[in-house]
């Protein structure tokens, strides 16, 4: 007799668990169902929360049921709902259902992907899924790669990959192999985990030289190339440059083809930060704006922003899986395998590690490429709905929203972008940010929910409208 005949309440009984499933999956359903109308912000009794949370002790057992119900009440009321239509704010969409799928699937079954003997129909999976992805990207047929949790993950991992295809010697001694200091390249704009990536690789923050941008947003290819021989001279070891594709603050693309170009020049590793604007590739018609990502050595693209899987899936793809494997490689007599040709443990920096690559998998083969270019197509659709309505009332746009992204001046006499944005959340019937741009500072919204309409950014046009002549 094992426990689950008997029951408990880690492992109920088949009737059991059949019945508390079902009362979650019709909580979960009610929960979505009331969504659109309830608040996108946060409004529960953070007070009353901590007191509640304060008697969960944990001295005695509980109704599983009951915590449940507790559980996705609190959610209801405790966070930003990012799967709100009028949630626009970081690149966090609203996860496709079969994404959610994936993760009941993968959570039922538990899969263990360190190695490909453990889980082979899993590793195939996602090793299907990195190639189709890079093939997409242009990449050439060898490449490889992995899911990762999520970009700074797949961004620290191409590092890992620069400095050991920059000096053999890496692996075993360090930055002490290097004759100089390693740096390398990112824009000013980009993403700025890549100061925890340096300081994580060993290489200190200061590494991380961030290159000014040319007024738009973008890197300035010219700064680069100076910043490069001004390292060169004073005796640093440049390894990369990273290029950014959807930046941030306003979804820009640095110029691919002139970091490729200088890349090959230096011989230095090229990678490209496309964790949010890299599911352009799904469109034909926006894939021309990365024009350049073929190039790259590696290249991040998360699955859980603008593939709208959920939270984490992140993918490293790389044009050059052979130094992937060597700087992952390590063989432990516990293991069953080592093989860098499949096993995913001496491929990245995770050993155990979740079934993410069937969140993708699942949502990308239930509507094809079209499908994911229809989604990516309709939210830069939507922004420049948005960016023509607020024009009208003498908003001026200071970005280029072609990634989906779109950075707001309010017009002259209106409050600053602080304030604005404070009274569309004191609203709670939209959420959005400030950002700043070229050190300016903007109202920033973007379009991440497939489920928003424009019936959506007409009813946000008016909130902007309300609070840019709340004080002018």
């Amino acid at each position: 007799m094992n426990l689950e005949d008997t029951g408990t309440g880690l492992f109920p009984t088949a009737s059991d668990r059949e019945r508390i499933d079902a009362e979650l999956t019709r909580m979960l359903a009610a929960s979505r169902t009331g969504r659109r109308a309830s608040a996108v912000t946060p409004g529960a009794d953070l007070a009353a929360y901590r007191e509640a949370l304060a008697a969960v002790d944990f001295a005695a057992a509980r109704d599983l049921t009951d915590l449940l119900g507790w559980t996705v009440a609190a959610l209801e009321t405790g966070i930003v709902h990012m799967t709100h239509p009028s949630y626009f704010g970081l690149f966090n969409p609203a996860p496709t259902f079969p994404s959610e799928c994936a993760d009941r699937i993968a959570a039922a079954f538990n899969p263990q992907l360190a190695v490909w003997s453990h889980a082979p129909v899993c590793v195939e999976i996602e090793a299907h899924m990195i190639r189709a992805v890079a093939a997409r990207a242009g990449l050439p047929d060898r490449s490889g790669g992995h899911f990762t949790s999520g970009g700074a993950e797949a961004n620290a991992t191409a590092l890992t990959c620069a400095l050991t295809q920059a000096n053999d010697g890496f692996g075993s001694e360090g930055v002490f192999a290097f004759s100089g200091r390693p740096v390398f390249y990112a824009s000013a704009e980009s993403h700025l985990a890549w100061l925890k990536i340096a300081h994580q690789a060993g290489i200190g923050r200061e590494a991380a030289r961030l290159v000014a941008t040319d007024g738009s947003g973008r890197m300035d290819a010219g700064a680069l190339v100076a910043a490069i021989e001004r390292d060169i001279a004073a005796g640093c070891v440049p390894v990369m440059i990273a290029a950014t594709a959807g930046t941030t603050n306003a979804g820009m693309i640095d110029p691919l083809r002139d970091c490729a170009r200088i890349a090959a020049k230096h011989d230095l590793w090229l990678h490209v930060d496309a964790a949010w604007a890299g599911a352009m590739i799904a469109s034909p018609i926006l894939a021309p704006l990365l024009d350049g990502i073929v190039a790259a050595d590696s290249v991040t693209i998360d699955a859980h922003k603008w593939f709208a899987t959920t939270m984490g899936c992140g993918m490293f793809l790389t044009a050059r899986p052979e130094v992937l494997s060597q700087a992952f490689q390590v063989s432990a007599s516990y293991m069953p395998s080592n093989l860098p040709s499949t096993d995913p443990y001496v491929n990245s920096i995770q050993w155990s590690r979740r079934f993410l690559g069937l969140r993708l998998f699942l949502s990308l083969a239930s509507v094809g490429w079209a499908g994911y270019a229809a989604h990516v197509e309709h939210a830069v659709t939507l922004v420049q709905q948005l960016a023509d309505r607020v024009c009208a009332s003498r908003w001026t746009v200071a970005n280029d929203p072609s990634a989906g992204v779109l950075c707001l001046h309010a017009p002259d006499g209106a409050p600053p972008p602080v304030d604005i944005v404070r009274d569309v959340l004191g609203t709670g019937e939209a959420w959005l940010s400030v950002a700043k741009l070229e050190g300016t500072d903007v109202v920033r919204v973007c379009a991440t929910n497939g489920m928003t309409s424009a019936a959506d950014i007409d009813a946000l046009a008016v909130l902007l409208d309300q609070a840019a002549k709340a004080q002018a």
